[in-house]
Protein backbone atom coordinates (compact mmCIF):
# COMPACT_ATOMS: atom_id res chain seq x y z
CA UNK A 1 0.00 0.00 0.00
CA UNK A 2 1.69 2.97 -1.20
CA UNK A 3 0.98 6.04 2.15
CA UNK A 4 1.78 9.94 1.43
CA UNK A 5 4.34 12.23 2.91
CA UNK A 6 2.96 14.73 5.02
CA UNK A 7 3.24 17.30 2.20
CA UNK A 8 1.62 15.55 0.11
CA UNK A 9 -1.15 14.36 2.24
CA UNK A 10 -2.12 18.09 3.67
CA UNK A 11 -3.89 19.38 6.63
CA UNK A 12 -6.97 18.23 5.84
CA UNK A 13 -6.66 14.87 4.80
CA UNK A 14 -4.94 14.47 8.09
CA UNK A 15 -7.77 15.94 10.47
CA UNK A 16 -10.34 13.96 8.24
CA UNK A 17 -8.44 10.82 8.47
CA UNK A 18 -8.13 11.96 12.56
CA UNK A 19 -11.80 12.32 12.92
CA UNK A 20 -12.91 8.78 11.05
CA UNK A 21 -10.28 6.39 12.66
CA UNK A 22 -9.62 7.58 15.81
CA UNK A 23 -11.24 6.82 19.18
CA UNK A 24 -11.75 10.32 21.36
CA UNK A 25 -10.58 9.66 25.05
CA UNK A 26 -10.54 12.78 26.38
CA UNK A 27 -10.96 17.00 25.86
CA UNK A 28 -10.39 17.99 22.09
CA UNK A 29 -7.20 17.16 20.35
CA UNK A 30 -4.79 20.18 20.02
CA UNK A 31 -4.95 22.16 16.58
CA UNK A 32 -1.77 21.30 15.43
CA UNK A 33 0.02 18.49 13.60
CA UNK A 34 3.50 17.91 15.54
CA UNK A 35 5.97 16.77 13.90
CA UNK A 36 8.98 17.01 16.18
CA UNK A 37 10.20 18.10 19.62
CA UNK A 38 13.48 19.28 21.30
CA UNK A 39 13.88 20.48 24.64
CA UNK A 40 11.65 23.22 25.63
CA UNK A 41 9.94 23.40 22.43
CA UNK A 42 7.53 21.41 20.07
CA UNK A 43 7.46 22.05 16.37
CA UNK A 44 4.27 21.93 14.27
CA UNK A 45 4.65 20.45 10.99
CA UNK A 46 4.70 23.98 9.04
CA UNK A 47 7.65 24.84 11.81
CA UNK A 48 5.97 26.55 14.15
CA UNK A 49 7.63 26.60 17.25
CA UNK A 50 5.68 26.20 20.64
CA UNK A 51 6.72 26.76 23.78
CA UNK A 52 5.76 23.33 26.02
CA UNK A 53 4.84 24.29 29.27
CA UNK A 54 3.35 21.55 30.32
CA UNK A 55 6.78 19.08 29.81
CA UNK A 56 4.21 16.86 27.47
CA UNK A 57 1.94 15.08 29.70
CA UNK A 58 3.86 16.50 32.84
CA UNK A 59 6.54 14.05 31.78
CA UNK A 60 9.56 15.33 30.10
CA UNK A 61 11.52 16.63 32.86
CA UNK A 62 14.69 16.58 30.49
CA UNK A 63 12.73 18.36 28.12
CA UNK A 64 12.38 16.94 24.42
CA UNK A 65 15.04 14.72 22.78
CA UNK A 66 17.72 15.04 25.46
CA UNK A 67 20.60 13.87 23.61
CA UNK A 68 21.51 11.42 26.91
CA UNK A 69 17.93 9.98 26.64
CA UNK A 70 18.42 9.69 23.13
CA UNK A 71 21.58 8.29 23.20
CA UNK A 72 21.16 5.82 25.77
CA UNK A 73 17.78 4.32 23.84
CA UNK A 74 19.82 3.76 20.58
CA UNK A 75 22.78 2.11 22.31
CA UNK A 76 20.19 -0.22 24.67
CA UNK A 77 17.71 -1.33 21.77
CA UNK A 78 20.62 -2.31 20.39
CA UNK A 79 21.82 -4.82 22.40
CA UNK A 80 18.95 -5.60 25.16
CA UNK A 81 15.23 -4.21 24.99
CA UNK A 82 12.73 -6.60 26.07
CA UNK A 83 12.90 -9.93 27.91
CA UNK A 84 10.81 -12.68 29.57
CA UNK A 85 9.12 -11.17 32.15
CA UNK A 86 10.81 -13.66 34.58
CA UNK A 87 13.92 -12.74 33.60
CA UNK A 88 16.65 -10.35 35.08
CA UNK A 89 19.02 -7.72 33.09
CA UNK A 90 21.72 -5.39 34.60
CA UNK A 91 19.28 -2.21 33.51
CA UNK A 92 16.45 -2.99 35.67
CA UNK A 93 18.63 -4.09 39.19
CA UNK A 94 21.09 -0.96 38.81
CA UNK A 95 17.92 1.49 38.79
CA UNK A 96 16.25 -0.08 41.57
CA UNK A 97 19.57 0.25 43.64
CA UNK A 98 19.63 4.12 42.48
CA UNK A 99 15.94 4.49 43.42
CA UNK A 100 16.32 3.49 46.40
CA UNK A 101 19.09 5.27 47.16
CA UNK A 102 17.72 8.46 46.50
CA UNK A 103 15.02 7.43 49.14
CA UNK A 104 14.97 7.86 52.92
CA UNK A 105 14.80 4.24 55.15
CA UNK A 106 12.63 1.87 55.06
CA UNK A 107 12.19 2.48 51.07
CA UNK A 108 14.19 0.05 49.85
CA UNK A 109 12.33 -2.40 47.61
CA UNK A 110 11.26 -1.22 43.79
CA UNK A 111 8.82 -2.88 41.54
CA UNK A 112 9.51 -1.60 37.80
CA UNK A 113 6.51 -1.25 35.60
CA UNK A 114 5.08 1.17 32.83
CA UNK A 115 2.55 3.46 33.83
CA UNK A 116 1.31 5.28 36.76
CA UNK A 117 -1.89 3.52 36.80
CA UNK A 118 -0.29 0.60 36.78
CA UNK A 119 1.98 1.60 39.81
CA UNK A 120 -0.86 2.63 41.61
CA UNK A 121 -2.51 -0.90 40.56
CA UNK A 122 0.00 -2.72 41.93
CA UNK A 123 0.86 -0.25 45.16
CA UNK A 124 -2.88 -1.27 46.41
CA UNK A 125 -3.04 -4.61 45.29
CA UNK A 126 -0.12 -5.14 47.34
CA UNK A 127 -1.55 -3.21 50.49
CA UNK A 128 -4.83 -4.46 50.23
CA UNK A 129 -2.75 -8.21 50.84
CA UNK A 130 -0.42 -6.77 53.46
CA UNK A 131 -3.05 -5.43 55.42
CA UNK A 132 -6.07 -7.95 54.91
CA UNK A 133 -8.25 -4.93 53.85
CA UNK A 134 -9.99 -3.79 51.22
CA UNK A 135 -11.14 -0.19 51.57
CA UNK A 136 -9.26 2.31 50.07
CA UNK A 137 -9.60 6.53 50.67
CA UNK A 138 -9.03 8.75 48.41
CA UNK A 139 -8.87 12.38 47.65
CA UNK A 140 -12.19 13.85 46.45
CA UNK A 141 -10.21 15.72 43.48
CA UNK A 142 -7.83 12.84 42.95
CA UNK A 143 -6.60 11.62 39.94
CA UNK A 144 -4.45 7.97 39.99
CA UNK A 145 -4.89 6.67 36.79
CA UNK A 146 -8.12 4.59 34.62
CA UNK A 147 -7.52 1.44 35.15
CA UNK A 148 -9.83 -0.36 37.77
CA UNK A 149 -8.68 0.32 41.42
CA UNK A 150 -6.56 3.45 40.29
CA UNK A 151 -10.04 4.54 38.31
CA UNK A 152 -12.08 3.81 41.89
CA UNK A 153 -9.98 5.61 43.62
CA UNK A 154 -10.12 8.47 40.82
CA UNK A 155 -12.86 11.28 42.10
CA UNK A 156 -11.76 14.03 39.70
CA UNK A 157 -13.86 12.59 36.62
CA UNK A 158 -14.20 9.56 34.65
CA UNK A 159 -17.16 8.00 37.66
CA UNK A 160 -19.97 8.58 35.50
CA UNK A 161 -21.90 5.76 32.67
CA UNK A 162 -19.12 3.40 33.94
CA UNK A 163 -21.52 1.16 36.52
CA UNK A 164 -20.59 0.51 40.46
CA UNK A 165 -16.95 0.67 40.79
CA UNK A 166 -15.04 -1.88 43.38
CA UNK A 167 -16.72 -1.74 46.81
CA UNK A 168 -15.06 -0.42 49.89
CA UNK A 169 -13.54 3.13 48.14
CA UNK A 170 -14.04 6.54 50.16
CA UNK A 171 -13.61 10.20 48.97
CA UNK A 172 -12.33 12.37 52.07
CA UNK A 173 -12.44 16.52 51.48
CA UNK A 174 -9.08 18.61 49.88
CA UNK A 175 -7.58 20.55 52.29
CA UNK A 176 -7.61 23.64 49.89
CA UNK A 177 -6.17 26.90 51.70
CA UNK A 178 -7.72 28.89 48.77
CA UNK A 179 -11.20 27.76 48.78
CA UNK A 180 -11.67 26.61 52.41
CA UNK A 181 -14.76 24.70 53.13
CA UNK A 182 -14.34 24.43 56.80
CA UNK A 183 -12.82 27.62 58.59
CA UNK A 184 -11.03 29.25 61.66
CA UNK A 185 -12.44 31.63 62.68
CA UNK A 186 -10.51 34.66 61.00
CA UNK A 187 -11.94 32.69 57.53
CA UNK A 188 -8.22 30.34 56.73
CA UNK A 189 -8.73 26.73 55.97
CA UNK A 190 -8.91 24.38 59.68
CA UNK A 191 -7.65 21.37 58.39
CA UNK A 192 -7.34 19.81 61.35
CA UNK A 193 -11.16 20.30 61.87
CA UNK A 194 -11.32 19.04 58.41
CA UNK A 195 -9.72 15.92 58.67
CA UNK A 196 -10.99 14.63 61.75
CA UNK A 197 -14.56 15.40 60.44
CA UNK A 198 -13.40 13.23 57.26
CA UNK A 199 -12.16 9.90 59.26
CA UNK A 200 -15.40 10.46 61.48
CA UNK A 201 -17.48 10.01 58.55
CA UNK A 202 -14.70 7.33 56.83
CA UNK A 203 -15.03 4.97 60.41
CA UNK A 204 -19.35 5.31 60.01
CA UNK A 205 -18.92 4.06 56.76
CA UNK A 206 -15.71 1.25 56.89
CA UNK A 207 -17.03 -2.24 57.46
CA UNK A 208 -13.71 -2.48 59.30
CA UNK A 209 -11.70 -3.47 56.57
CA UNK A 210 -9.44 -0.19 55.87
CA UNK A 211 -5.99 -1.25 53.90
CA UNK A 212 -5.01 2.27 52.57
CA UNK A 213 -5.27 5.87 51.83
CA UNK A 214 -3.76 6.60 48.39
CA UNK A 215 -3.13 10.18 47.37
CA UNK A 216 -0.62 13.22 45.55
CA UNK A 217 0.98 15.35 47.59
CA UNK A 218 -0.21 18.03 45.45
CA UNK A 219 -3.31 17.36 43.93
CA UNK A 220 -2.42 18.22 39.95
CA UNK A 221 -5.67 17.52 37.78
CA UNK A 222 -7.73 18.31 40.80
CA UNK A 223 -6.49 21.52 40.60
CA UNK A 224 -2.51 21.87 41.77
CA UNK A 225 -3.72 22.29 45.10
CA UNK A 226 -0.84 21.57 47.95
CA UNK A 227 -2.13 20.28 51.45
CA UNK A 228 -0.41 22.78 54.18
CA UNK A 229 2.19 21.97 56.00
CA UNK A 230 1.55 19.49 58.63
CA UNK A 231 -0.96 18.16 57.36
CA UNK A 232 0.34 14.87 55.74
CA UNK A 233 1.81 14.05 59.37
CA UNK A 234 -1.45 13.90 60.54
CA UNK A 235 -2.94 11.63 58.01
CA UNK A 236 -0.07 9.18 58.44
CA UNK A 237 -1.33 9.10 62.26
CA UNK A 238 -5.12 8.65 60.90
CA UNK A 239 -3.74 5.74 58.76
CA UNK A 240 -1.70 4.61 61.45
CA UNK A 241 -4.59 4.67 64.17
CA UNK A 242 -6.53 2.34 61.73
CA UNK A 243 -3.72 -0.11 60.81
CA UNK A 244 -3.71 1.19 56.99
CA UNK A 245 -0.90 1.96 54.90
CA UNK A 246 -0.10 5.65 53.77
CA UNK A 247 0.59 5.12 49.73
CA UNK A 248 1.80 8.20 47.99
CA UNK A 249 1.54 8.57 44.35
CA UNK A 250 4.38 10.73 43.05
CA UNK A 251 3.74 10.75 39.46
CA UNK A 252 4.09 13.98 38.83
CA UNK A 253 6.12 15.68 42.09
CA UNK A 254 8.95 12.89 41.92
CA UNK A 255 12.26 13.13 40.86
CA UNK A 256 12.83 17.03 41.21
CA UNK A 257 10.25 18.43 39.89
CA UNK A 258 9.17 20.87 43.17
CA UNK A 259 12.63 21.60 44.26
CA UNK A 260 13.22 18.61 46.81
CA UNK A 261 14.00 15.14 45.02
CA UNK A 262 10.53 13.87 46.28
CA UNK A 263 7.82 16.30 47.62
CA UNK A 264 6.84 14.33 50.67
CA UNK A 265 10.68 15.48 52.01
CA UNK A 266 8.80 18.46 52.16
CA UNK A 267 6.47 17.07 55.43
CA UNK A 268 8.99 14.61 56.79
CA UNK A 269 6.39 11.78 56.30
CA UNK A 270 7.33 8.89 54.78
CA UNK A 271 5.19 7.13 52.86
CA UNK A 272 4.32 2.92 53.46
CA UNK A 273 4.33 2.70 49.50
CA UNK A 274 5.60 5.31 46.78
CA UNK A 275 4.31 5.54 43.00
CA UNK A 276 6.41 6.92 40.50
CA UNK A 277 6.04 7.00 36.51
CA UNK A 278 5.87 10.12 34.32
CA UNK A 279 9.66 11.73 35.02
CA UNK A 280 10.66 8.62 36.06
CA UNK A 281 10.79 7.81 32.29
CA UNK A 282 11.68 11.38 30.97
CA UNK A 283 8.72 11.28 29.06
CA UNK A 284 9.00 7.12 28.18
CA UNK A 285 6.66 4.49 29.99
CA UNK A 286 8.20 3.74 33.17
CA UNK A 287 6.95 3.27 36.34
CA UNK A 288 8.12 2.09 40.14
CA UNK A 289 6.88 1.04 43.49
CA UNK A 290 8.77 1.16 46.29
CA UNK A 291 8.03 0.00 49.56
CA UNK A 292 9.95 -1.04 52.83
CA UNK A 293 11.66 -4.91 53.06
CA UNK A 294 8.95 -5.53 55.48
CA UNK A 295 5.77 -4.81 53.26
CA UNK A 296 7.60 -6.30 50.51
CA UNK A 297 8.36 -9.65 52.23
CA UNK A 298 5.03 -9.36 54.05
CA UNK A 299 3.23 -9.49 50.69
CA UNK A 300 5.47 -12.16 48.70
CA UNK A 301 4.41 -14.47 52.06
CA UNK A 302 1.05 -14.33 50.87
CA UNK A 303 1.63 -14.64 47.64
CA UNK A 304 1.81 -11.32 45.59
CA UNK A 305 1.39 -11.46 42.42
CA UNK A 306 1.56 -8.32 39.65
CA UNK A 307 3.04 -10.22 36.69
CA UNK A 308 2.94 -8.15 33.42
CA UNK A 309 4.28 -8.21 30.04
CA UNK A 310 6.50 -5.03 30.89
CA UNK A 311 7.46 -5.52 34.07
CA UNK A 312 11.42 -5.06 34.59
CA UNK A 313 12.12 -4.11 31.11
CA UNK A 314 15.55 -3.43 30.50
CA UNK A 315 15.03 -0.88 27.94
CA UNK A 316 12.92 1.77 29.89
CA UNK A 317 15.23 0.33 32.87
CA UNK A 318 18.08 1.79 31.04
CA UNK A 319 16.76 5.18 30.31
CA UNK A 320 15.54 5.83 34.16
CA UNK A 321 19.19 4.96 35.08
CA UNK A 322 19.97 8.18 32.82
CA UNK A 323 17.14 10.48 33.99
CA UNK A 324 18.62 9.87 37.92
CA UNK A 325 22.29 10.21 36.79
CA UNK A 326 21.28 13.47 34.96
CA UNK A 327 19.31 14.73 37.44
CA UNK A 328 21.97 14.30 40.44
CA UNK A 329 25.01 14.95 38.11
CA UNK A 330 22.98 18.48 36.89
CA UNK A 331 21.22 19.69 40.48
CA UNK A 332 18.09 19.81 38.83
CA UNK A 333 16.20 19.65 42.14
CA UNK A 334 18.23 22.86 43.09
CA UNK A 335 17.38 24.32 39.49
CA UNK A 336 14.00 23.39 39.87
CA UNK A 337 13.59 25.33 42.93
CA UNK A 338 15.78 28.25 41.36
CA UNK A 339 13.45 28.18 38.40
CA UNK A 340 10.19 27.99 40.10
CA UNK A 341 10.85 30.76 42.09
CA UNK A 342 11.57 32.97 38.99
CA UNK A 343 8.36 31.11 37.43
CA UNK A 344 6.08 32.00 40.66
CA UNK A 345 7.20 35.44 40.57
CA UNK A 346 6.18 36.39 37.04
CA UNK A 347 2.78 34.51 37.54
CA UNK A 348 2.34 36.62 40.61
CA UNK A 349 3.41 39.89 38.68
CA UNK A 350 0.70 38.78 36.24
CA UNK A 351 -2.09 38.31 39.62
CA UNK A 352 -0.56 41.69 40.55
CA UNK A 353 -1.76 43.05 37.24
CA UNK A 354 -5.10 41.60 35.96
CA UNK A 355 -7.32 41.56 38.47
CA UNK A 356 -9.27 38.36 37.17
CA UNK A 357 -6.12 35.66 38.59
CA UNK A 358 -7.00 34.93 41.98
CA UNK A 359 -4.42 32.91 42.81
CA UNK A 360 -0.97 31.00 42.61
CA UNK A 361 -0.08 28.11 43.92
CA UNK A 362 2.39 24.75 43.86
CA UNK A 363 5.81 24.40 44.66
CA UNK A 364 8.76 24.39 42.34
CA UNK A 365 8.41 23.60 38.57
CA UNK A 366 4.50 22.38 39.29
CA UNK A 367 2.47 25.49 39.72
CA UNK A 368 -1.09 26.46 39.15
CA UNK A 369 -2.22 30.10 38.25
CA UNK A 370 -6.02 30.05 38.86
CA UNK A 371 -8.32 32.81 37.14
CA UNK A 372 -11.46 33.46 39.15
CA UNK A 373 -12.39 37.05 40.62
CA UNK A 374 -12.43 35.80 43.94
CA UNK A 375 -12.44 33.30 46.46
CA UNK A 376 -16.10 32.39 46.36
CA UNK A 377 -16.87 31.72 42.56
CA UNK A 378 -15.83 30.31 39.54
CA UNK A 379 -18.33 31.63 37.13
CA UNK A 380 -16.91 32.12 34.46
CA UNK A 381 -13.67 30.90 34.73
CA UNK A 382 -14.10 27.67 32.45
CA UNK A 383 -14.71 30.20 29.23
CA UNK A 384 -12.22 32.52 30.47
CA UNK A 385 -9.62 29.32 30.46
CA UNK A 386 -10.64 27.73 27.23
CA UNK A 387 -10.04 31.56 26.13
CA UNK A 388 -6.60 32.06 27.41
CA UNK A 389 -5.03 29.01 26.16
CA UNK A 390 -6.39 29.46 22.90
CA UNK A 391 -4.49 32.95 22.81
CA UNK A 392 -1.43 31.24 24.20
CA UNK A 393 -1.48 28.45 21.53
CA UNK A 394 -1.83 31.08 19.13
CA UNK A 395 1.27 33.19 20.60
CA UNK A 396 3.31 29.84 20.31
CA UNK A 397 2.91 28.65 24.22
CA UNK A 398 0.66 25.29 24.85
CA UNK A 399 -0.32 25.53 28.31
CA UNK A 400 -2.75 22.71 30.33
CA UNK A 401 -5.57 23.63 31.60
CA UNK A 402 -7.93 21.76 33.86
CA UNK A 403 -10.29 19.91 31.80
CA UNK A 404 -12.83 19.86 34.41
CA UNK A 405 -16.24 21.68 34.86
CA UNK A 406 -15.74 24.39 37.46
CA UNK A 407 -12.03 24.00 37.27
CA UNK A 408 -11.11 24.94 33.42
CA UNK A 409 -10.08 28.15 35.12
CA UNK A 410 -6.90 26.72 36.55
CA UNK A 411 -3.54 26.14 34.74
CA UNK A 412 -0.83 23.61 35.27
CA UNK A 413 2.42 24.72 34.64
CA UNK A 414 4.99 22.38 34.54
CA UNK A 415 7.99 23.68 32.13
CA UNK A 416 11.00 20.74 31.59
CA UNK A 417 13.32 21.09 34.62
CA UNK A 418 16.22 22.02 31.58
CA UNK A 419 14.07 25.04 30.74
CA UNK A 420 16.03 28.19 30.29
CA UNK A 421 15.52 31.67 32.37
CA UNK A 422 14.52 32.95 29.05
CA UNK A 423 11.91 30.38 28.29
CA UNK A 424 10.57 30.94 31.76
CA UNK A 425 9.99 34.79 31.28
CA UNK A 426 8.98 34.20 27.25
CA UNK A 427 6.28 31.79 28.75
CA UNK A 428 4.94 34.09 31.43
CA UNK A 429 5.33 37.29 28.76
CA UNK A 430 2.92 35.46 26.53
CA UNK A 431 0.30 34.15 29.08
CA UNK A 432 0.41 38.03 30.42
CA UNK A 433 -0.65 38.88 27.01
CA UNK A 434 -3.28 36.19 26.36
CA UNK A 435 -5.13 37.19 29.92
CA UNK A 436 -4.94 40.38 28.61
CA UNK A 437 -6.43 40.17 25.48
CA UNK A 438 -8.89 37.31 26.76
CA UNK A 439 -9.86 39.97 28.96
CA UNK A 440 -10.87 42.82 26.83
CA UNK A 441 -12.51 40.79 24.59
CA UNK A 442 -14.57 39.73 27.62
CA UNK A 443 -15.52 43.16 28.38
CA UNK A 444 -16.80 44.24 24.95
Amino acid sequence: MTTLSAAQDGTGTFWADAARYLVRYGGAFTPEVIARAAGSYVYTEDGRAILDFTSGQMSAILGHSHPEIVATVRQQIGNLDHLFSGMLSRPVVELSRRLAGSLPGPLSKVLLLSTGAESNEAALRMAKLVTGGHEIVSFARSWHGMTQAAAAATYSAGRKGYGPTAPGHYAIPVPHPYRPDITTPDGELDWRRQLDLAFELIDAQSVGSLAACLVEPILSSGGVIEPPLGYFAALREKCRERGMLLVLDEAQTGLCRTGTWYAFQRDGVVPDILTLSKTLGAGLPLAAVVTSDRIEQAAHERGFLFYTTHVSDPLVAAVGNTVLEVLERDRLDQRAGLLGQRLRAGLLALKDRYRVVGDVRGRGLLLGLELAGDRGTTAGADRLGAEVTRRCLELGLHLNVVQLPGMGGTFRIAPPLTATEEEIDRGVEILGRAIAGATRAAAT
